[in-house]
């Protein structure tokens, strides 16, 4: 550091600094090189699905079977979900055939991905083909500015080229609406709701009245009715209520989730009369694998809410008192937690209360749509006289089940239910059933004795 404050640089500490940007630049070059091959590999992938349901009569079934195929056999490679594969095709397709400049700019290292995903968020609302004007102006901003100072720029100038009206475009958008969830940890998911944006300021305001109406009920003053002695010329005076401590948030959020686990819509088609309809009366669904240690109070073991995210131990009790539904029994393997028999307390088929709780997912690899929300298949059709027994059967979802049928994908059953999946390269993938969290582990103070290849692993 210099007399005057000023941090400064010594002859060696400069020779250090430059090698480090040198490297930074050239490692930089070098990502830019693969990730722009890899976005060019998954758009021939895409284009490959595309020639192979050329012709067919039924077109888009057959290019979304293949699409899926071949998402499903990149995702073996990369360790990811083919849904996440066959979402990242798409964005390449978009990006090479629809953003030709934008993608040519990248590869060269004109621009960086930050640049690249600004452009085709901003510019995708302008339709396939008319996108060369906003493209060349938005590259040559790209080359002047950071990704974060041209995004508000670039939005209105897509907003100015565009050929249709904002109300035009409205009534398509409001095609896309949806709801998603997305677990965020420590037992806590997030919950979004694509809406129009009136429906959404008028969400978000009914739920702040009545927020604040919560608040205000807390602050006035009740009546004790059972400390007045009957007879008595004057009541007691009024009873504060408890302060409610919940802040303006945590209060829309809990009223949000109460009026939608417990409302009753009024648009509802099934009311026939006066009286509450089909959709008022329907409720949640979730599956929820529980330790019977964590039942019994222990709070070190979580309960896991499947295909989402583990829960607490004290709202998995909770949830276990409270809901209403055929609350299984399971019985498992005290050391590898393999499931052994499951019992309930209601009269269902008990081929589908196993299934439900060896499975607990669907079956392909790498998927976690729950068993609940899944389809129970036949491992070699029933058709071809496959067996409706266990070691013939498995849950998979509706995608899955259909890229079973209808591509190259193919499955065999061994026994405890594991599955060898082959794909259209070649590939195996064994999928184990999951090992449940139910099970002790055996105490390893006394030094084991030789095991037999029969013994279950250890866990």
């Amino acid at each position: 550091m210099s007399s005057n404050g000023v941090i400064g640089f010594s002859d060696g500490e400069t020779a250090v600094l430059a090698e480090i940007v040198a490297e930074i630049e050239k490692t930089q070059a070098i990502l830019t090189e693969v990730l722009s091959r890899q976005t060019r590999a998954l758009a021939a992938a895409g284009d490959l699905a595309r020639k192979q349901a050329a012709g067919s009569s039924q077109r888009v079934r057959d290019h979304d079977m293949a699409l899926r195929g071949i998402a499903a056999e990149v995702a073996g490679v990369l360790r990811v979900t083919d849904r996440t594969v066959q979402a990242r095709i798409g964005q390449a397709l978009d990006l090479v055939e629809q953003f030709p400049v934008t993608m040519t700019a990248w590869e060269t290292g004109t621009i960086t991905q930050g640049h690249v995903r600004v452009i085709t968020e901003t510019g995708s609302v302008i339709p396939a083909g008319e996108r060369e004007p906003f493209e060349t102006h938005a590259v040559q901003r790209a080359v002047e500015e950071t990704p974060g100072r041209i995004r508000d720029e670039l939005r209105l100038l897509a907003e100015r080229l565009h050929p249709r009206t904002l109300q035009e475009r409205h009534v398509d958008a409001r095609e896309t609406r949806r709801v998603c969830v997305t677990p965020i940890g420590d037992g806590m998911s997030e919950v979004t709701s694509i809406v129009p944006s009136a429906l959404a300021d008028g969400i978000y305001d009914r739920l702040t009245q009545q927020a604040r109406a919560v608040k205000d009920a807390a602050k006035r003053p009740t009546l004790n009715v059972f400390a007045v002695e009957p007879g008595a010329a004057d009541a007691e005076a009024p009873e504060p209520v408890e302060p409610d401590t919940r802040t303006m948030d945590q209060l829309r959020a809990d009223v949000f989730a109460d009026l939608l686990l417990t409302g009753a819509p009024a648009a509802d088609p099934t009311r026939t009369d006066d009286g509450p309809g089909v959709l008022g009366a329907l409720r949640g669904r979730v599956q929820i694998l529980v330790p019977a240690l964590t039942l019994l109070g222990d709070d070190r073991a979580p309960a896991d809410l499947v295909g989402h995210a583990p829960i607490d131990p004290a709202t998995a009790r909770e949830l276990a008192t409270v809901i209403e539904g055929p609350w299984e029994r399971v019985i498992t393997h005290p050391v590898t937690g393999a499931v052994l028999h499951c019992d309930t307390y209601h009269r269902t088929a008990a081929i589908d209360r196993h299934l439900r709780a060896r499975d607990r997912h669907c079956r392909f690899p790498g998927c976690r749509q729950p068993a609940v929300r899944c389809e129970q298949d036949h491992t070699i059709d029933h058709a071809h006289d496959g067996p409706t027994e266990v070691c013939n059967l498995e849950h998979l979802c509706q995608r899955h089940h259909s890229m079973k049928q209808f591509t190259a994908w193919k499955v065999r059953q061994h026994g405890g239910g594991i599955l060898e999946w082959t794909s259209p390269l070649g590939r195996v993938y064994i999928d184990r059933p999951p090992v449940l969290g139910v099970h002790f582990t055996p105490d390893t103070s006394d030094p084991p004795g030789p095991r037999s290849p029969d013994d279950p692993p250890p866990f």
